[in-house]
């Protein structure tokens, strides 16, 4: 039975993965228009532009804290079946341009606005926390494993920050990241706020697991950069590059309900 479950989850990995497309068009514009845009959002932020942020500017960081045992609990439960966590270029064919081989894994809960519901009913207590977060964009468990190295690469948007949550971090000086040149790590029950339009790097260069719960959501702005942001941000979500990855999210959560039901 095992066998038969492990063909079938590569059968969906091997359709699920494509040859790297072509950037979407909001990205490529975007890219090209970045500092204009990235001024104009830079302006009208009502936090630091700092590579690195304080998370005691956003208060909601509070309950990920507190309850980051609970989470690890859910996210070590979906993770001990490596099948139902895949490999983040399986659901973002883009990404293959930094994550070319299985060990930058990723669950998502919510993806650029979409609600996974297979995956939110099997991490609930995460799930309401997320919901709790103004302005969420995504929200996901990533996985690296011992070995990974993420090339260095820049986000899409001034308009989105990111607050990583320490689940399981290998207390080692050889996992660390670098964000616009200043150097970082985590901690198991601690948040690290940052802005991924600065150029960052990761590795894992220990032999364990790295586990964080990954949560973007929008930087708080004045006007004229919040509408900037937003409607960048809504060219993003209806692109084919966002519309693939859900698809190809939901494909995995069929599959999945699929080996379980076999498994029964």
């Amino acid at each position: 039975m095992h066998g038969n479950m492990h063909r079938m989850v590569a059968a969906d990995r091997a359709a699920a993965v494509s040859p790297v497309p072509r950037r979407p068009w909001a990205v490529r514009i975007g890219k090209r228009l970045r500092r204009t845009v990235d001024r104009i959002i830079a302006r009208s932020s009502l936090v630091p532009n700092d590579p690195v942020l304080d998370a005691r500017l956003f208060a909601w960081t509070a309950l990920l804290r507190d309850n980051w045992q609970a989470i690890r609990d859910e996210a070590l439960a979906v993770t001990r079946n490596p099948d139902a966590v895949p490999a983040l270029a399986a659901i973002s064919p883009d990404h293959k341009r930094i994550a070319a081989d299985d060990r930058w894994r990723s669950f998502f809960l919510v993806g650029y606005g979409t609600p996974i519901a297979d995956n939110i009913a099997r991490c609930p207590r995460t799930a309401a926390i997320l919901r709790q977060v103004p302005g969420l964009n995504s929200g996901f468990f990533s996985i690296l494993e011992p070995g990974t190295h993420i090339p260095a690469h820049r986000g899409v948007t001034k308009g989105l920050l990111t607050c990583h949550l320490g689940l399981q971090v290998p207390a080692d000086a050889a996992l660390r990241m670098t964000v616009g040149g200043e150097t970082v790590g985590w901690a198991e029950g601690k948040t690290l706020l940052f802005d991924d339009t600065w150029q960052h790097e990761v590795w894992n260069d220990t032999p364990r697991t790295r586990i964080v719960l990954l949560v973007q959501f929008e930087r708080p702005l004045a006007q004229p950069g919040r509408a900037v942001a937003r409607a960048f941000l809504g060219g993003i979500r209806r692109s084919p590059f966002v519309r693939e990855a859900t698809a190809n999210i939901a494909r995995w959560g069929e599959t999945m309900r699929r080996m379980e039901a076999r498994a029964n």
